[in-house]
C-alpha cells in the first residue's frame, strides 16, 4: 500500500520510518541539523512547490530517503492510519 504526500509524489507505507512536522523538529538541536544534512547527502525530494509543513523520512534498505511535503503531519498520520486500518479489515 502506498501513501499519497502531494504533488502526484507516493511512497510505500512499508518503508517509513516517520512523518514529522516541520515546525516541532526544526525547534531542537538535532532537528535543525538534520534537514541540511540530508540535503548534502542528496537524499531530499521535494513534494511541493508551496511552503513545507512536515517531512517523510523512508528507508529501503540501506537507502534512506526525505520527502518535503506540504500536507501536514497529521494528515498524513491520518492517512496512513486509515490505510493500515483497510488493509487489516481486508
Amino acid at each position: 500500500m502506498y501513501l499519497h504526500i502531494g504533488n502526484d509524489i507516493v511512497v510505500n507505507m512499508n518503508h517509513i520510518v516517520g512523518i514529522f512536522d516541520m515546525d516541532n523538529t526544526t525547534v531542537s538541536r538535532l532537528g535543525r541539523e538534520f534537514l541540511p544534512k540530508a540535503q548534502n547527502d542528496g537524499i531530499i525530494i521535494n513534494a511541493t512547490e508551496d511552503l513545507p509543513k512536515s517531512y517523510v523520512l523512508t528507508k529501503h534498505g540501506k537507502e534512506a530517503r526525505v520527502y518535503i511535503s506540504s500536507v501536514s503531519s497529521q494528515v498524513l498520520s491520518k492517512r496512513l492510519k486509515t490505510a493500515k486500518i483497510t488493509i487489516a479489515n481486508e
